[in-house]
């Protein structure tokens, strides 16, 4: 009981909530005690979020204290500020919780690589250009910052990036540089906001299946599991495990959830084989982080 209640009083606003991390993530603040309003380009799939929660759907009727779900297109300025204004219509207050949950790939090896590959992936994670559905990183913090620091509340923002952006990735130049650009400019909100009493921390997901990773090729996951096969398995999203929002003191830290990517053996082309090779620090069924 007392973990349900960790975050009774918080009213968490989540982007990307229709489907993949950000639906898993509604369900897990919803199952520690926040109120959750679900936001995403979909309305239909905001609203199926929402009605897993137990929630009413549609923030025209939801009453205080019920989830609700909101349709916006946070690839736009005004959007994303007219949905903080309807939250807090809604609710009474700005969320004190703020997920944003981000991003598309479009892989390629450098070499052949195209610039409009490159163009729409670091537009669409950190930015976005109106074609996209997908979470504006810089526009939902910098609303959700805005609304926290004029009506004096304190808060914690979370940004979506990805293990790739550490460390990278064969054919995801655009994708990784994309991820790395959230991990800095989080860091950055971190330093600028904490005296506002805003923590800015980002979460780095391993290899999950979502809609977006379904896209990737079978051969691309047949190769990626002979290789981690032995140490990690390709992870689904899994609302009863990874981050938990209960720390009250980090103002900045990079999460890493990854199940295998960030092993030792980048330095070679798999890893090694048991637990006595030179590759120090390795496991068997665990990771190293970098």
């Amino acid at each position: 009981m007392a973990s349900q209640l960790r975050l009774r009083s918080a009213l968490a606003l989540v982007t990307g909530a229709g489907s993949g991390i950000g639906r898993a993530v509604s369900v897990r603040l919803a199952r520690e005690g926040a109120t959750v309003a679900a936001c995403d380009l979909d309305r239909a799939a905001a609203c199926e979020t929402v009605w897993l929660l137990g929630g009413q759907g549609s923030e025209e009727v939801a009453p205080g204290g019920t989830h609700a779900a909101f349709q916006a297109d946070v690839s736009e300025a005004g959007s994303v500020r007219r949905l903080l204004e309807q939250v807090q219509a809604c609710f009474s207050r700005p969320p004190s919780v703020v997920v944003s949950c981000a991003g598309i790939t479009r892989d390629e090896v450098l070499l052949r690589m195209s610039e409009d590959d490159w163009d729409k992936v670091i537009a669409v994670n950190l930015k976005l250009p109106c074609y996209s559905p997908h979470q504006g990183i810089f526009l939902v913090t910098q609303a959700a910052a805005q609304a926290l620091v004029s009506s004096g509340c304190h808060g914690s923002i979370i940004n979506i990036s990805s293990i790739v952006g550490k460390v990278g990735n064969m054919g995801q130049t655009n994708y990784a540089a994309s991820k790395a650009g959230v991990i800095g400019l989080t860091q950055t909100a971190a330093r600028e906001l904490g005296r506002h009493g805003i923590r800015c921390n980002s979460v780095l997901p391993g290899f999950i299946t979502t809609p977006m990773t379904q896209k990737v090729p079978q051969k691309v996951l047949d190769k990626m599991w002979q290789m981690w096969s032995h140490s990690w398995h390709l992870k689904t999203v899994d609302t009863s495990q990874g981050p938990q929002w209960k720390s009250l003191e980090v103002f900045s830290c990079n999460c890493l959830t990854d199940p295998g990517l960030c092993l030792l053996p980048h330095h070679s082309t798999r890893p090694p084989a048991d637990e006595d090779s030179e590759f120090p620090g390795y496991k068997r069924g665990g990771s190293v982080w970098l």
